[in-house]
């Protein structure tokens, strides 16, 4: 039987974001038993930069829950995502887990590769300004692959489903979820399949998931792309994501050799300015 985790950015019970995730997940003709995650529900709290969860034991000197969301995901087969947009973007759940990426390195091979579903949830359609590419980058930096990432509409809780064709799309999706991943039908990157570039002047591009540059040129008036690797990829192969984390721990010899020079010139900055600080109230 197939484990399914459906994740769900939105804190709205019942909202748009869960029931588009049980609506995929019914149509999935496999097998499965299905979980569900709120991360709202979470105590998740935001990376303090230390590194110190890629040394030792690798844990995350945070007192959270950051590691059951990981056993989460290691315990799916397939992980299907659910975010609404808010102010033009994914809900900022999504990019507080993120953040916490680096707990996620000591777990590379329980999670690589697993099958995934994006779906980007928005009140008014073409106003989810860069919902999709959060949702891609999530999907990305849990190394899963991505099989389908799309946009749907609707602002009120259930709004979703009154347009019938979102019905049909979360049948399409759950029957995507264990097949092979389709072709992509639009310009995208060829390396990672991102839809979404940055405009660097001239032809030259940057693509806004994989983060590597390259040109846009015109084909029977058909943009396409040609997107060369860094050689410092983070997620395109599961050796890229080892690499990246061997470049992060030899960041401690680094900041050793270069401790003296690094401290001159932070105490040269120290000392300008008036914080604002939070009022505590008793």
């Amino acid at each position: 039987m197939k484990k399914i985790l459906g994740i769900s950015g939105s804190p709205r019970k019942p909202g748009n974001c869960e029931i588009m995730l049980k609506a995929v997940a019914r149509n999935v003709p496999e097998n499965h038993d299905l979980h569900l995650l709120r991360l709202a529900d979470f105590d998740l709290r935001p990376c303090k930069g230390c590194y110190r969860c890629l040394f030792k034991d690798k844990k995350c000197v945070l007192k959270d829950d950051i590691y059951q969301i990981v056993d989460a995901l290691a315990w799916a087969d397939a992980i299907i995502v659910a975010v609404p947009t808010y102010f033009l973007g994914a809900n900022a759940m999504l990019k507080l887990l993120l953040d916490r990426g680096l707990c996620f390195y000591g777990h590379i091979e329980k999670l690589w590769g697993k099958p995934s579903i994006g779906i980007g949830i928005a009140g008014i359609a073409g106003k989810e300004g860069a919902t999709l590419l959060g949702i891609e980058r999530f999907q990305r930096i849990m190394l899963a692959e991505v099989k389908r990432t799309l946009m749907v509409y609707g602002a009120l809780p259930g709004e979703v489903f009154m347009n019938p064709e979102n019905l049909d799309t979360a049948k399409a999706l759950g029957r995507a979820l264990f097949q092979p991943a389709p072709a992509s039908e639009e310009p995208c990157c060829p390396l990672c399949g991102s839809h979404t570039f940055r405009f660097l002047g001239g032809n030259q591009v940057r693509c806004m998931l994989c983060s590597n540059d390259g040109t846009i040129n015109l084909a029977a008036d058909i943009p396409a792309f040609t997107i060369r690797g860094s050689g410092h990829d983070l997620f395109l192969k599961e050796d890229d994501a080892l690499e990246h984390e061997n470049w992060l721990v030899g960041m401690k010899a680094r900041y050793l050799a270069n401790k003296e020079a690094l401290k001159a010139i932070t105490k040269a900055y120290r000392k300008d300015g008036t914080w604002v600080k939070p009022e505590r109230q008793i």
